[in-house]
């Protein structure tokens, strides 16, 4: 990454998702005071970096928060608000690098989630009654998708 400003829009992402990481495994939930700042930091060094590259870039976060809206709409259970906002965040991060890096970054979150899932009821940790945070395993999943695609 050649851009100080793109750079410094991620590693915002990356220190908030940690926090979020940790109270997502805590408490199952993703704090509106964590996750609308992270979008809000991301997007002011993104605009900064290019006006024009970050108009792109949150049509990816528009497109991913609203693929987690529909779900979480579908399905309030198995998907909440929290999440649709932490998607905001990611998929600015994610639409910086394009299309395919937002498609990788979801698929990623939702195939993390599933092993992880698959193991524990393997394992027998948790039954299929249990619930899972899904926010750390979109968290890893934009990670591996940047660093894969960059």
């Amino acid at each position: 990454m050649n851009d100080p400003l793109a750079l410094a829009a991620l590693v915002w992402i990356a220190l908030v998702g940690v926090v979020l990481a940790f109270v997502d495994f805590s408490v199952h939930r993703l704090p509106d005071r964590l996750t609308l700042p992270a979008f809000a930091g991301a997007a002011v060094f993104f605009a900064a970096a290019n006006l024009a590259h970050f108009a792109w870039a949150l049509l990816g976060s528009l497109a991913l928060s609203g693929l987690y809206l529909v779900l979480a709409l579908a399905n309030p259970a198995g998907m909440g608000l929290g999440d649709v906002k932490l998607a905001l965040s990611l998929g600015l991060a994610l639409g910086w690098f394009g299309w395919l890096a937002v498609v990788y970054g979801a698929a990623s979150g939702f195939l993390l989630s599933g092993i992880f899932a698959a193991a524990m009821l393997l394992s027998g940790k948790l039954t299929r009654k249990d619930s899972i945070p899904h926010g750390p395993f979109m968290l890893l999943g934009t990670l591996a998708a940047i660093t894969w695609l960059t």
